[in-house]
């Protein structure tokens, strides 16, 4: 209960201070990142677990971010108002107090006078529910009918799932882009359920799941020219930000399966530059729309994911969109410099996001003018927003512009060791063929040090779970590497050993011969004499 609410009033201060759309759209990518994998492997478990072996194994995303959704569900159905008056209610009831989850509803129950006992559900079931949508317009009558369904998938220890109230925020548009209803709440409490809308003048383009009100997963039936009407013109940002990734993971994932569609490449860096140049929209927004949906995200799409072609293809499409827009892409990095003394305004902080943004998509087009560019942005950098922002995508082009870089910004901060910890991060993201080599090598560096357990993550962590395509090797060097990186840290801290086991988890979701290769790692971590309880928990659970 304390974790998902310290997060949630955590994530609304952030969207006060930089923007409530641009926040959500980060936060929203960082569930998608951990939490929806977590729910889909073996290691899924409720926001309250019903048993465990080791409690310190549940400071997990499930506990932290997922169970900040589910607070904020709650105040969407209620509404600002009642959930205010709610939370004014718990805090007076309860203050100081060791409380518990039933306390913490009734006070929204009592405070709302609506029977809240459904949503329940949310803290004792495991798993990311999948939401459809359907759609039927009637023109004679104008009236369009939405039929919308859940399920859940079965998860370890519950094979068995309950419908749980979903708040769906709907808007309409018109296909040019016009408003025809405004957000409206549907709450999807049955497995089924169908809503009629009247008044409905022409068949509309559905745009559903508005500030993604819940934490699941949705389909449509939209068609792709929906799409684009939503990434040009819906006026709630994170669906016009989730429309623009759904054509993005679609042209992706059409490419990874062989059959590349180069029209629709084509015609979604053009939508994507009209975005860009959109003066009306903030430069913190515009930097969302240019980062592609991740690996991890785009293999949570298949049964047996290929992490090498699909990093072949998301790759190809950053290199189509790096020299379609490569002149718009360099005009936004030189106007989004920002000279004088640093600001942490929110309108300054947009602005250095855009021109990073802009850097990385650059260095997908390994052409001599962005080459200079990027150097020139790391060089010239003054703030370590900036800084950060040039390294990575000078590290991506490899070389020795990689190893310039690299060795610069060591010698400037490898006494601050918080920001040394950003120097192994960007390393263990090394796109490049020798990552995996890089990283090894990495652990012997004087400076890393694995009984600190930022300096392991930023480097063991980030290796694992933000570099697939290195980390899934087809030699299965990789989860060797990790395997002995855990079962070190073992000797000496169970709890963060316990936590890189996640990324071995997921075998069943990889191809046969990756998979098997994972699962041979998580049993030798099982048979090693003297494993703590947190690993061999966490391990077991990933094998059963």
């Amino acid at each position: 209960l304390k974790e998902g609410f310290t997060v949630f009033r955590d994530q609304g201060f952030s969207a006060d201070m930089r923007g409530a759309a641009v926040q959500r759209i980060k936060d929203v990518r960082a569930l998608r990142a951990r939490q929806f994998a977590e729910d889909a492997g073996p290691l899924a478990h409720p926001v309250r677990p019903s048993s465990y072996v080791k409690i310190d194994n549940f400071y997990t995303a499930t506990i932290y971010e997922k169970g900040a959704e589910i607070i904020r569900m709650l105040k969407t159905i209620l509404g600002a108002a009642t959930f205010r008056k709610g939370c004014d209610l718990y805090f007076q009831r309860h203050d100081g107090e060791a409380t518990t989850v039933e306390a913490f509803i009734a006070c929204f129950a009592e405070a709302s006078g609506r029977d809240l006992s459904d949503f329940f559900g949310w803290y004792e079931q495991a798993g990311t529910p999948s939401v459809t949508i359907e759609t039927a317009y009637d023109a004679t009558a104008g009236a369009l009918t939405l039929t919308l369904a859940q399920t859940t998938l079965p998860t370890p220890g519950q094979p068995v799932k309950k419908p749980l109230p979903i708040p769906i925020a709907i808007g309409l548009l018109a296909s040019d882009g016009r408003v025809l209803r405004d957000t409206e709440i549907v709450v999807l409490d049955q497995a089924r359920m169908t809503v009629r809308w009247d008044k409905i003048p022409e068949p509309p383009v559905l745009s559903a799941l508005r500030g993604f009100s819940a934490p699941v997963n949705l389909s449509t039936d939209a068609r792709p020219s929906d799409r684009y009407v939503l990434f040009g013109s819906d006026t709630d940002l994170f669906n016009r930000w989730e429309a623009g990734q759904t054509l993005a993971r679609d042209l992706i994932l059409t490419r990874t399966a062989g059959a590349p569609d180069e029209v629709g490449e084509e015609r979604y860096a053009d939508a994507l530059g009209r975005a860009l140049a959109d003066d009306s929209a903030e430069p913190a927004f515009k930097a969302l729309l240019l980062a592609l949906p991740s690996e991890p995200d785009l293999a949570l799409m298949f049964e047996a994911a290929d992490p090498a072609a699909l990093h072949e293809a998301r790759d190809h499409l950053r290199t189509r969109i790096a020299v379609h827009l490569g002149d718009l892409l360099r005009r936004l990095h030189g106007e989004m410099q920002i000279d004088g003394e640093f600001s942490p305004a929110a309108s300054a902080a947009g602005r250095r996001a855009l021109r990073n943004a802009c850097a990385e998509a650059l260095s997908a087009d390994h052409h001599a003018d962005n080459l200079t560019r990027l150097v020139g942005h790391f060089s010239a950098a003054r703030n370590m927003t900036d800084m950060i922002g040039g390294l990575y995508p000078m590290v991506a082009m490899g070389g020795v512009p990689r190893e310039k870089a690299l060795d610069s910004f060591h010698r400037a901060w490898r006494s601050e060791p918080l920001v040394l910890d950003k120097w192994f991060a960007v390393q263990g993201r090394d796109p490049n063929p020798d990552a995996l080599e890089r990283v090894t090598a990495l652990t012997q560096h004087p400076d890393f040090e694995p009984t600190n357990p930022n300096r392991l993550r930023a480097l063991v962590s980030t290796f694992a779970n933000f570099n697939p395509a290195r980390f899934h090797d087809p030699s299965g060097a990789g989860y060797a590497f990790l395997t002995d990186e855990i079962l070190k840290v073992d000797a000496f801290n169970p709890m963060t050993a316990a936590r890189l086991v996640e990324p071995l988890g997921g075998w069943r979701r990889y191809q046969p011969e990756l998979g098997e290769l994972m699962r041979a790692q998580l049993e030798r971590i099982v048979a090693h004499p003297n494993l703590s309880k947190n690993v061999l928990e966490l391990a077991s659970k990933a094998l059963a």
